[in-house]
């Protein structure tokens, strides 16, 4: 009896132990714990050796994408024309926005509407372009000796906000409410205190989430700043993200609804630091919590939400590489060493990604 019990249990033993590391008893419920980690394909649509963008869109309804690079260029691309040049030199799909011959224009931001798209130069004099096909006019300039413009969005056609680092003791906070024509400034005392050399990174132009009339923006100091009124006022939120340092803070913020946000970061100079450089909410920003603590991926410069995944898919990326979670951020898998500066999604399993020397397709499969 007592060898039958052991043929009987050894077995269920040992499928026992083997199943425990498949399953997780969660409240007497068991839950999957292997992950699914879909297939990276990256297709390189423009590569050139003086090409560098962090700023780039994507138009749904002109089924195109544009970017303006670092040199003062625009480009666009179709994703259905087939039209893909191997090199910039064979195309004409780039050109130089200008004021003048002289003017060095450097653009990190830039948002694309329906009728027309806008992008806002680094640096002091700042520039706000009006870009057209027939005609780029600048609509805003500040001169300022502290300007310096980091991330652009826009809440719908008429009313967009633009955001940089501080002067004269706040963040620099740019509206417009007629389309981008005018463009006014917030004065400090519209805006909560700032803190000293507060500003925003401009790595990836997602320093800035909105979600219907919500807005979040996330800044150098670790800070967030929330508008629930299209930014006519503003309330700020301390978040444990990593902030002690000038190259630390949050590089990148993204909302996939009123509720959940994703943040990160870290620090750009320590690569492979991950102690503090992930934060996460899910209560519409008001209280924020480190995510994957000292796990990989370290630095990253920009974070997105995968369309349709219920906040749950995630992809990071940056100089070191491109990560995906596919649990709200709890846990991360390297996908590709293959650098970039910035990703914008066109549905669940295409993206398009920007960096140094080139803009590529990714394609995700499940």
């Amino acid at each position: 009896m007592k060898r039958l019990l052991v043929l009987i249990l050894g077995p269920l033993l040992i499928i026992g132990l083997g199943s425990f590391g498949l399953f997780r008893a969660n409240k007497f419920k068991y839950e999957p714990i292997l992950k699914k980690v879909p297939k990276l394909e990256i297709e390189i649509l423009f590569q050139d050796s003086t090409l560098n963008v962090r700023a780039l869109e994507l138009i749904k309804d002109a089924e195109s994408g544009v970017f303006l690079t670092s040199d003062g260029r625009m480009g666009m691309f179709s994703w259905n024309s087939g039209f893909m040049p191997e090199t910039l030199d064979k195309s004409r799909s780039i050109v130089p926005v200008k004021i003048d011959d002289s003017t060095k224009l450097n653009f990190r931001a830039l948002s694309a509407r329906k009728k027309s798209g806008f992008g806002i130069t680094i640096g002091s004099p700042a520039y706000v372009f009006k870009l057209d096909h027939n005609d780029d006019s600048v609509v805003y300039q500040e001169d300022h000796p502290k300007a310096f413009y980091d991330s652009m969005e826009f809440w719908n056609d008429d009313e967009g906000i633009a955001i940089g680092d501080s002067t004269d003791g706040c963040l620099s906070v740019i509206i417009t409410r007629d389309g981008g024509a005018t463009w006014t400034k917030l004065t400090c005392d519209q805006l909560p205190k700032g803190i000293e050399g507060e500003g925003a990174f401009a790595a990836s132009d997602t320093n800035i989430a909105i979600v219907g009339d919500k807005t979040w923006v996330a800044t150098t100091a670790g800070r967030i700043y929330y508008s629930d009124d299209k930014g006519l006022s503003w309330t700020t939120i301390n978040t444990p993200i990593v902030k002690d340092n000038e190259t630390e803070g949050i590089y990148s913020i993204d909302f996939y609804d009123e509720n959940n946000g994703f943040g990160i970061g870290g620090d750009y100079t320590k690569a492979a630091d991950s102690s503090a450089n992930k934060i996460r909410t899910n209560d519409g920003g008001k209280t924020w919590q480190l995510a994957a603590p000292n796990q990989s991926p370290g630095y990253r410069s920009c974070v997105q939400y995968v369309p349709n995944s219920n906040a749950k898919k995630l992809v990071a990326i940056g100089f070191k590489g491109i990560d995906y979670s596919n649990d709200s951020g709890e846990s991360w898998s390297h996908l590709s060493d293959e650098g970039f500066y910035t990703i914008r999604f066109l549905n669940d399993s295409i993206a398009y990604a920007a960096g140094n020397k080139r803009i590529a397709k990714l394609t995700f499969k499940e």
